[in-house]
């Protein structure tokens, strides 16, 4: 019987590395894959495991793929990713939104191009380096479970991928902890058994996201405006709406005495509203955009938990259907700093039962 190929997304880190080894002693016939993302006249450092696919990043995969004694392969997909993660990023923030990168770049440019140039080649499945697991429910639909370990679970920016992904999807990392991975990156003599893990965005390396967006947003970025309370009062002026987030403390710039925080960005009137601590929270938000996971539809209201962002723990809420591509999501108890363009994911049980994008907080 012939071996079942698979493409291993190679980040250039330690735990695609291992993603890479498991699957070959499990008897894949393994095949490493580096995504070029980065853009004309770019030359980004892949550094760390979270800059995923600099040029660095190339060379220590290309190093792990022969340890591993595996065929290793740099795709090209730069006009996906300038499409899909860069274009959506500069647009979102233009919109007084905060959007997460990964979410789109996993969903459009990890899985669908990855995915649809590995079975051209004759692959039956992808993988990658997730802490997350992928489960079959007993309905039949496929779902990101979550990982052994809390601390690195990343099924949040999971939360996207189709059902026909999944199941093209092997994820043998999230059956291990960090600690372990790099136990068995140790073992097998992987080059890259020590690299530190980063946080930054794979296109930002200095995390100024302003700075970036001016720059790729020339003529459009918008202008100094006005920091106002709720009701209108204004307070001071701001640098313009891309500088500022929801439930952001620092960098406001303004002496009122005491703390404030952003409560509301509105593009429409060029406004960043602020205010205390307590209007940060809220129990309601509503999401669009929305892709169903471990389960098919939302025909009537449903208890379930959910993360507002990777690192929120998660919150008990009701969610009911309030449009055709609407959630309404009303929470228990009130949650900090519901950041319009993050995203809202819904688990059940560890299981992602899916999730959108937020468009509005309220009380």
């Amino acid at each position: 019987m012939a071996k079942k190929k698979v493409v291993v997304g190679m980040s250039g880190g330690v735990d695609s590395s291992v993603a890479a080894y498991l699957l070959k002693e499990q008897g894949y016939d393994v095949i490493g894959a580096t995504m070029q993302i980065w853009q004309d006249g770019e030359q980004p450092d892949g550094g760390a495991e979270g800059g995923c696919c600099g040029l660095s990043a190339v060379e220590d995969a290309r190093r792990v793929a022969q340890v591993l004694d595996i065929p290793y392969y740099v795709m090209n997909f730069r006009e996906a990713f300038r499409c899909r993660v860069i274009d959506y990023f500069v647009e979102e923030y233009l919109q007084g939104r905060t959007p997460n990168p990964c979410i789109a770049c996993n969903r459009y440019v990890k899985w669908e191009s990855m995915l649809r140039r590995s079975l051209e080649i004759g692959a039956d499945y992808i993988a990658t380096g997730h802490y997350a697991r992928i489960a079959r429910m007993p309905s039949g639909r496929y779902a990101v479970q979550t990982s052994v370990t809390a601390r690195k679970d990343q099924t949040y920016a999971l939360y996207n991928l189709t059902q026909e992904q999944l199941a093209h999807t092997l994820m043998p990392v999230g059956e291990y902890t960090k600690e372990q991975i790099r136990g068995i990156a140790q073992r097998a003599g992987l080059p890259v058994a020590h690299k530190p893990d980063s946080q930054e965005i794979c296109f930002i390396p200095d995390n100024d996201y302003a700075a970036y967006i001016d720059r790729e947003a020339a003529g459009r970025v918008p202008e100094p405006g006005s920091f106002v309370t709720r009701d209108g009062t204004v307070l001071g002026r701001h640098r313009g709406i891309t500088h500022y987030t929801v439930g952001q403390r620092r960098g406001l710039g303004l002496s009122l005495g005491h703390p404030v925080f952003v409560t509301e960005i509105r593009p429409e009137t060029n406004e960043v509203v602020v205010g205390e601590a307590e209007d940060v929270f809220c129990d309601t938000l509503r999401c669009d955009r929305i892709n169903y996971m471990g389960m098919a539809d939302l025909p009537e209201p449903r208890e379930v938990t959910a993360k507002i962002r990777y690192s929120h723990a998660g919150e008990r809420c009701r969610i009911e259907k309030t449009g055709e591509d609407e959630i309404t999501c009303t929470f228990l108890r009130p949650v900090r700093a519901v950041t319009p363009g993050q995203a809202v994911v819904f688990y059940e049980d560890g299981y992602v039962l899916g999730g959108g994008r937020i468009i509005k907080r309220s009380k």
